[in-house]
């Protein structure tokens, strides 16, 4: 039911988020996931938002996370299953979506 909701997009559902960063902030190369976690939103642009949101005020940051804010350069990985993967790369003028291949 939920993977037909979300092809109708009705209603909220819950997806596999995963953050990724490099070792040092600014780099290009060397991408690791630092992250993993369970969110719900109605779409993609809604779920990045809450993401950035919790994990750049230090009060919403869960006690587990070994990464730093997310910061320009950094990747947000979405997992759908069936529905496949999305990545999207913050850069200077906002959140931009981008290949698999990007991230190394």
């Amino acid at each position: 039911m939920l993977a037909i909701k979300r092809m109708m997009k009705i209603g909220s559902g819950d997806y596999d988020v995963t953050i990724m960063q490099t070792p040092n902030y600014g780099e290009s190369k060397g991408y690791a996931p630092v992250f993993r976690l369970t969110m719900g939103a109605n779409n993609h642009e809604e779920l990045i938002n809450k993401v950035y949101r919790k994990f750049n005020v230090t009060d919403d940051i869960p006690p587990e996370y070994a990464g730093r804010f997310i910061g320009t350069g950094d990747v947000i990985m979405i997992d759908e299953g069936t529905f496949g993967i999305s990545y999207y790369r913050l850069e200077f003028g906002g959140w931009k979506k981008i290949n698999r291949v990007q991230v190394r």
